[in-house]
């Protein structure tokens, strides 16, 4: 049997009555651990937290399992989900079972020699029009009324990643700590509340080819009651990257043929959802924040030999890119 960082498959299979089960880990994921499972017959995904250095309420598996299971009957694609364990003797720490789906996470352009421009174009406006079908959800229908406290998100927001930037910080960042103080002194009033994924993005969701959609949208981890638009400025931030040639944050797969500009994307949700983005500018920086805290944080966790999978030993280098291109965006706002 297969031995895996993070899951011990004999345990598992003793915990769901099945087996021998086999498993591997899914590359990709920068956060969470997310590994396929099969006892041959059955096939699942299992999701659980990083190994350690842990972030209060950045991992919490219930979170995600919960809104999951509210979104199934939803015009938002999710998986479905099979069972939470909450008892850490298991695992080692919480995880929750879902269906495998299928489709393909788009990571790099060697993965899309099949999507023609207008194949492109196509499942980007997919992808906004999931995003806005997320937007316009009632949370009290679907049992997440009580999913997050939406009045003075954002004010919180800031506060929020700043801490987790304090809990991560093992080096000086320039101008790190200007971003968030300028983020604090301008949090603008938010317009509505919904239910928000944040951290949506074209490698977040699966794509088929036959027909061409988006079958599931993954890692809900830090979904909440909140403002929509900071789905939006951080799907700018991923769409837009640093604006390299070979741009690590975008895997530059939306430069290929077809798929339209960042701000071309947000004209699409605004027209939509009727949003007023005039005050975009506010949500891409903060974006460019909340992603340079994470990998800065994924950089402290792969430094003190706490996380697994290829990568990692790169993203401590983009902290920085990410910093300066969230002060030209509130720069501008």
């Amino acid at each position: 049997m297969t031995e895996l960082p993070g899951l011990d498959l004999d345990r598992l299979a003793a915990h769901l009555g099945k087996g021998p089960l086999t498993g591997e880990l899914i590359p990709g994921g920068r956060s969470n651990l997310t590994y396929r499972v099969t006892d041959g017959q059955d096939r699942w995904v299992l999701r659980r937290p990083p190994l350690g250095h842990v972030l209060a309420t950045a991992h919490d598996m219930t979170r995600e399992h919960r809104v999951i299971s509210a979104l199934a009957d939803t015009p938002v694609p999710v998986p479905a989900v099979e069972l939470l364990c909450t008892d850490p003797e298991v695992l080692g720490a919480p995880f929750y079972l879902m269906e495998e789906v299928a489709g393909v996470a788009l990571r790099d352009p060697g993965q899309c020699e099949w999507l023609t421009p207008s194949g492109a174009a196509a499942l980007a406006e997919r992808l906004v029009d999931v995003l806005a079908d997320l937007h316009a959800v009632d949370p009290d229908s679907v049992g997440l009324g009580d999913f997050g406290r939406p009045e003075g998100f954002l004010k919180r927001q800031v506060a929020r990643w700043g801490k987790q930037l304090d809990a991560s910080r093992s080096r000086d960042l320039e101008g790190i700590d200007d971003l968030r103080d300028r983020l604090a002194e301008r949090v603008p009033e938010s317009s509505r509340a919904t239910v928000i994924h944040g951290d949506y993005r074209l490698d977040n969701v699966l794509v088929t080819q036959e027909p061409l959609g988006i079958s599931a949208v993954l890692d809900w981890e830090m979904a909440t009651l909140g403002d929509p638009l900071a789905d939006v400025g951080l799907l700018h931030v991923y769409w837009h990257g640093l604006g390299l040639a070979k741009d690590p944050i975008t895997g530059t797969v939306p430069s290929l043929p077809g798929f339209p500009s960042a701000d071309e994307l947000v004209a699409r949700y605004a027209s939509r959802t009727g949003a007023d983005i005039s005050g975009l500018g506010w949500y891409i920086a903060f974006g460019y924040f909340k992603l340079a805290v994470i990998l800065e944080g994924i950089h402290y966790r792969y430094t003190t030999g706490k996380t697994v999978g290829a990568g990692f030993s790169q993203l401590g280098a983009l902290t920085l890119p990410l910093v300066r291109q969230g002060l030209l965006a509130i720069k501008e706002y």
